[in-house]
């Protein structure tokens, strides 16, 4: 695999994981709109709401991560969920796949808490995946926009870079860049916990 190409156009596998986190996601999504007609916001007990609010309940710190805003953050979210996830639950198997997107996403979630941000969506765990796939294929070229080639470590940083930048500069513009870049730090200190515990990053438990 290493010395492949990698494409978003030659996927061909949709592992338990992955397949499991698409279906939640999308219950979460049509439950969300469907309840809304009938009067019930379900952001209000499902959504992140900081610590120090009188909203904040404990479970949010998961809910939050499978409610989305509207159907372009939940499809931009799952197909990078389905893009660099397939790969990753292949290598390492589901129970370790879902074990580290769920942690990515308590990650954000903390740093939404430290923050006080109000946020919704799988941005943190996604982004955790990511950084996933980079340190564990830094080579494998990602095609940006289907046309051009970039190895997944110049995509990785350039993403973080991108959020970093827009999280100091552009905070109010509805975006929660400070959660995606705690997923990424959770994501690195997991993976650099696995490295020096089994000595690479692409083995299995």
């Amino acid at each position: 695999m290493n010395n492949q190409y990698y494409s978003p156009q030659s996927f061909g596998v949709l592992p338990t994981g992955v397949k499991n986190l698409l279906i939640i996601n999308g219950i979460f999504f049509l439950a969300r709109y469907a309840l809304r007609g009938v009067g019930i916001d379900l952001d209000m007990y499902l959504a992140l709401y900081p610590v120090q609010t009188p909203w904040f309940h404990w479970w949010q710190c998961f809910t939050y991560m499978f409610m989305h805003a509207n159907f372009e953050h939940i499809l931009f979210n799952m197909f990078a969920l389905w893009m660099f996830g397939y790969t990753l639950e292949n290598l390492w198997g589901t129970a370790r796949f879902v074990i580290y997107y769920l942690a990515c996403g308590l990650g954000a979630a903390l740093v939404c808490a430290l923050l006080g941000i109000t946020t919704v969506g799988a941005s943190g765990a996604v982004y955790g995946i990511l950084l996933a796939f980079g340190m564990t294929f830094p080579e494998q070229r990602i095609y940006l926009y289907f046309l051009f080639p970039i190895k997944a470590k110049w995509f990785v940083i350039g993403y973080a870079a991108i959020e970093l930048f827009d999280g100091i500069m552009r905070s109010g513009d509805g975006i929660a860049h400070f959660a995606h870049l705690g997923g990424m730090l959770t994501g690195l200190i997991i993976m650099l916990f696995w490295r020096r515990k089994y000595g690479r990053y692409n083995s299995y438990m």
